[in-house]
């Protein structure tokens, strides 16, 4: 339980809590720290304050970070799990999915940024990276200040 009270931050607490999860082994090297969404709604924190949990584990030498993958238990040299698809490209495929079936129509808009954030628990980041990688695929184009909206067919990228 966070001592939201005390005289110690609540980014050390939480930094103390995963440090002892380390230590009795129940997260490994090369495991994934919590995200930082996800730090921010179990805990209902800042943003920032998630980042600096991150942070503090590293600079007590028991977590590394790769960006736009994450915070890993153990030094840099620590092998990972097989490793997964970054949640962005996660994110990209599965709204390509949806315009592929046709729940998101051709000249209509994807989720915008904070519902992206919100749906999928993920930092604006994150949200971007997804848009993105829909837009250099061809499935998405972006209008300044009006939002993202679904290519026409003939625009979708083809399967080789």
């Amino acid at each position: 339980m966070l001592d939201r009270e005390g005289p110690v931050p609540i980014y050390k607490q939480l930094a103390d809590l995963i440090r002892e999860q380390i230590e009795r082994g129940e997260l490994k090297a090369g495991d994934p720290v919590p995200s930082e969404a996800k730090l921010e709604q179990d805990y209902e924190i800042a943003r920032t304050t998630a980042r600096r949990v991150a942070r503090e584990l590293r600079e007590q030498g028991v977590a590394y970070t790769i960006q736009g993958e994450g915070t890993f238990v153990g030094p840099p040299t620590a092998p990972r799990g097989a490793r997964k698809i970054p949640l962005y490209q996660q994110i990209a495929e599965e709204i390509a999915e949806r315009i592929q079936r046709g729940e998101i129509p051709p000249n209509r808009a994807i989720l915008g940024e904070k519902q992206m954030m919100q749906q999928y628990g993920v930092a604006k980041a994150t949200a971007r990276q997804a848009v993105a990688h829909l837009r250099e695929q061809g499935w998405v184009f972006t209008v300044p200040y009006r939002g993202t909206y679904v290519n026409t067919k003939d625009k979708w990228p083809t399967k080789e």
